[in-house]
This record gives C-alpha cells, structure tokens and sequence, in this order.
C-alpha cells in the first residue's frame, strides 16, 4: 500500500506568522512503516507545538490566562485516567479519582463568595457553560416544584439580556423555559426598567434570571442588587425566584476590588457560575458551579453500579481539572490573583488611552478589564491577533499574560494600517455613537466628544 504523507506543511499569512496547514488524517500503523510513522508523528506534534507558541503570543481577543508554566510539574498524572464520576462529596466504586481536591477548590470558592461550608453543594465544570446549564437546570426544577422528568409542564419564565452568554439561550432551548430577552444599557448591563416591565407582565409564574457578572463583549457587570429590588418590587417573594449569576470571567475579578458590587451568597442567589481556565489559567477548560445545597435534590439520583449518587450535567468528569485548579490556587493564593487582577486593569486602562489618543473610537466599562474599539478592516490583522469581533465593535481582553509590549505591537500595528484603509477619504471610520456612546466616538461626526474625559 502507498504510503500517504502525513507531515505538517507551514506557510506564512501576510504578517510573516505560521498557518497550519496539515494532513491530519488518522492512518493504519503498519508494522512495516512503524519506525518512519513514529518519527513523522514526532515531527507533526513538534510542529503543531511551534504554531501554538506563535498563536500565543498574538492572544488577544479572548479571556484566557496563558500563564501557567507550574502545571509542568503535574505532567506525571498524565499518565493516570482520573475520573470524578459523580457527586465530588460522595465517593465512589471508582478509585482512580481526585475528589479531595476537587472539594478544597470548592471550599475555597465558597469563602470567597462568603457561603457557609455545611450549607454549599457545587462541582468542577467543564468550563462556565456547563456550569450555566447546571444553575438554570436547577432553577427551573426547583421554582417550578417538578422533577426531572416533569420539567416539559413546567412554566417558569427565564429572564436574562440580551448581552448575555450564548450558553443561557442554549439552555432555554434544552430545557424548553420560556425566555424574555431583557434589553440593556450602553454599558451592556441589564435594563432594570425592561425587567420590571417583563415581570409585571407575568407575576403569576415563577422566575428564573441570569445574572451575569460581566458580560461576554462589554465586560458590563448586571447590578444585582437592583434586580433583587425589582422583583421584590413587583411582588416576588424568595420563594419565588431563583437568581443564576453568570461569572464566567469576573466571578475571580470583582472579589478583588474593594469598590466594584460584590458577589455573595448572603444575597438571595441560587448558583453561580466561573470558567477557571480564564483568569486563573490551565492547559484545559474548566470551571466551578455552586449553589445551595437544599437543591440539589431535585437532581441527585443513586447509581447503584458506581456505588455513588450524581448530580452532575456529565456524569464522568474531567479528574485532572479540579487538581490543576486546586495547584494553581495554591500557587498564586489570594495576594498573587490580587496582582493578576490590579495588574490587568492598569493595562486595560493604558489600552484604552492608547486608541484614544490615536483617535479610534473605545471603550471601558468600570471594574472591566475588556477593551472595546473600532473594528479594524483587515481580516488577516484581526487573525493575526485573534480579536472577537460583533458588528463594527472589537474588543480585546486584557489578560495577565498580555504585556504592555504587546499592547505596544498592537497599537503601532493598527495604527499604520488605519493610516492606509482610510487614506484617501472614500472610506471613513464607523460611527459607534449608539454601540459605546457618543463621548467614546472618534467618528468624524463625535470626534469632538472625546474632550470630555469620558
């Protein structure tokens, strides 16, 4: 049989970085090419491995925390198949698990969302979707007073705007709740007034709302205590709402900052979410859920055959997160995520400074370490630095592993290449009045607005 070649091929986009391009096929181990095999196979992972390091130095458009080099030192355990099957507080038929340490990170994060031990139930996620279809699975079950199975009659109503995660609306659908998408403000934070309109509108069914601790493009933070004050200004008792509070990125950011609203189980909320690869960083997706323990009943069912019960969305579990989360916290504890967090605003701010001067138009919610700015034309500089794009807005994430070199790259690089989309006039700048607000336009009609300081 021919052989069929197997080996990486680079080649370069028009700013000189490395594009992949490969036959990644899955081929036949003949004994007779085993050799040969082993060192293509050798050589495609040493290539994939370079273009990763390039594509990591040009990170910019997602909230992701590149620097974890300490995970090295876990790279044995990759030898080991570690599930944590099942309730992370229960053990297991299945002795190949993690769950002591899976249930310190948990600990950890229920003093920092200040929720008593003895009173807190959550698990490590696969990352902050799964961690939002765990709270509003459990929202819908319990202010509806159904089981699993019953959940199709159901009918309470999900509340959430529409800035927040794709996931919640993926979950809507799942789970079959009728949804009110809630416009926003500006900032991107929900419309208490649009919500109060909705909830007067259906006061007889229960209601389920996602919080979210910073949206994902504006970094807008939802005022949770205002949506606490609108339903009970509309007649909802505790007992009937439950609040999901989507903390994706920011669930480990605004603990930190003495001003910014806090997060905290002494409020009435139900669950919240977190990604842990974010601002703590891991070589996988992962994130914590946590709720109160007095619902998790509505879900937990005994496995007799793993000897266990489970309440999880997945069952199986990824037993290498809760370990990598747990040597990460132990690494950087309170003080250094304190740094990563007062590290990235000031060079959040700096980028902000930097697209004003240069006359683009930006924006920077408070609290935020999310830059949003003019959409550049370029689809290979937006490639390049792999910025998230909605309309004519980009924005960038000012993660701890983003420098103020790169910030510099980025800006001397968007600057030259304005300088040429816009060159000969028939092309003007967009005007981001009604995204970002007429005081953070440098379009031709705005420009002036900037002089306000705001």
């Amino acid at each position: 049989m021919a052989m069929i070649s197997i080996v990486a091929m680079d080649k370069k986009d028009c700013n000189g970085n490395t594009k992949l391009e490969s036959n990644f096929a899955v081929m036949e181990p003949y004994d007779k090419y085993f050799a040969l095999r082993r060192r293509r196979l050798a050589k495609i992972m040493t290539e994939f491995q370079e273009y990763l390091t390039e594509r990591a130095t040009h990170l910019l458009g997602y909230p992701l925390n590149l620097n974890f080099n300490h995970l090295m030192d876990l790279s044995p355990l990759l030898l080991f198949h570690i599930n944590n099957v099942g309730d992370p507080f229960k053990e297991s038929a299945y002795g190949l698990h993690s769950k002591e340490f899976e249930v310190e990170v948990l600990d950890w994060f229920a003093q920092l969302w200040e929720m008593e031990k003895d009173e807190s139930w959550g698990y490590v996620t696969n990352g902050g979707t799964e961690g939002n279809l765990q709270g509003l699975l459990l929202g819908h079950l319990c202010k509806n007073n159904c089981t699993l199975q019953e959940r199709a009659a159901a009918d309470g109503i999900l509340y959430t705007s529409r800035e927040s995660h794709y996931s919640i609306f993926k979950a809507a659908r799942m789970y079959r709740m009728e949804c009110k998408m809630i416009g926003t403000l500006m900032t991107g934070e929900i419309d208490c007034d649009d919500l109060r309109a909705q909830l007067v509108l259906n006061k007889d069914k229960p209601a389920i709302i996602n919080v979210n601790i910073g949206t994902t493009f504006k970094g807008a933070i939802d005022n949770l205590d205002l949506v606490i004050k609108t339903l009970e200004v509309c007649g909802f008792s505790d007992d009937r709402f439950y609040i999901h509070c989507d903390a994706a990125l920011y669930g480990l950011i605004t603990p930190f900052l003495g001003q910014a609203p806090k997060l905290t189980f002494k409020k009435p909320i139900g669950s919240v979410s977190v990604s842990a690869h974010k601002l703590l960083g891991s070589s996988m997706p992962s994130g914590i859920h946590m709720t109160r323990k007095k619902y998790v009943g509505v879900l937990s069912r005994n496995i007799e055959y793993l000897a266990t019960v489970d309440a999880t969305i997945t069952g199986s579990r990824n037993g290498h997160a809760p370990i990598f989360i747990w040597y990460g916290l132990n690494i950087k504890g309170y003080k250094g995520i304190q740094e990563d967090v007062n590290k990235c605003l000031i060079r959040a701010r700096y980028l902000r400074d930097g697209l004003r001067n240069a006359g683009i138009s930006t924006m920077l919610n408070e609290f935020s370490i999310i830059v949003i700015f003019e959409r550049p034309l370029d689809h290979e500089f937006i490639r390049h630095w792999q910025l998230s794009c909605v309309g004519n807005m980009a924005h960038i994430v000012v993660m701890p592993h983003v420098t103020i070199e790169m910030l510099d790259d980025f800006l001397d690089g968007l600057v030259r290449k304005r300088s040429v989309w816009y060159r000969h006039g028939s092309v003007q700048p967009p005007c981001l009045a009604d995204e970002m607000g007429i005081s953070n336009c440098s379009c031709l009609d705005h420009g002036k607005g900037l002089l306000d300081g705001n």
